[in-house]
């Protein structure tokens, strides 16, 4: 085990009781190449957190080209709200071109999900990635079986470039998702409009439903496949080999 990763288990013990503010104060003064990922309400809790700390925080989103028309208009509300700069990252055209002539428009419904989430939101991940000392992200562990260990800091191997470590802080591991809407309430941040229509968790939009009373919150993503491995790659590391 390496100096850095056991710097980050001690910082995890650190961390781990504290507020996801002073988290990202923290993750704010360690590391300036950082940015927040952008998809969902913990993530829009997130950027207004850090914009209290740094107003220029670097934020991006993955246009996967399948979003739904509401959450175009989330990525613009939220851009504007804050007076920010969005880098939206849309998949490599070619590979999606040709993963459509040869596969369709819904092969995830009987291939599973993962090559088409492989193109469109984990190759565009990567090399955003590539780029970055450390990300933010809005993981917390009661939002599927599959984030129940994730810590508060973890050292990304999956991502990283060769030769160099990359920092991923997950502030609101420790947070429901009662907390993240009090906050928005709160704080008054904008927010996806399909959470007013029965969505919790928002994907693409063909692989995104509502979901009824008393169901998981993820169970809306993915429907036909199993709990367990309801990710598409973004935090594939929170999956067991």
């Amino acid at each position: 085990m390496t100096e850095t990763l056991i710097n980050v288990v001690d910082l995890e013990t650190k961390l781990q009781q504290e507020s996801p503010q002073k988290i990202i104060k923290f993750a704010l003064k360690q590391f300036e190449n950082i940015a927040i990922s952008f998809s969902g309400a913990e993530d829009v809790a997130l950027i207004e957190m850090a914009h209290n700390y740094r107003p220029d925080i670097p934020v991006f989103c993955l246009d996967t080209g399948r979003l739904h028309p509401e959450t175009y208009r989330f990525i613009e509300k939220v851009r504007k709200h804050y007076g920010i700069k969005i880098d939206v990252i849309s998949p490599d055209g070619d590979a999606v071109r040709k993963l459509v002539e040869e596969k369709g428009l819904f092969s995830f419904y009987a291939d599973d999900h993962k090559e088409c989430c492989g193109i469109r939101k984990i190759e565009p991940l990567r090399k955003k990635l590539l780029t970055v000392d450390a990300w933010i992200t809005g993981q917390r562990k009661d939002q599927s079986p599959t984030r129940a260990g994730v810590p508060v800091i973890q050292d990304d191997k999956l991502f990283a470039r060769p030769g160099a470590t990359l920092t991923k802080f997950n502030p609101l591991a420790n947070w429901s998702s009662k907390e993240v809407w009090d906050y928005i309430r709160l704080c008054e941040v904008p927010y996806n409009e399909l959470h007013e229509k029965g969505f919790v968790s928002i994907g693409c939009e063909p692989c995104t439903r509502p979901i009824g009373p008393g169901q998981h919150e993820r169970e809306g993503r993915w429907w036909w496949e199993e709990a367990t491995k309801k990710e598409c790659g973004l935090h594939a590391g929170n999956i067991d080999k």
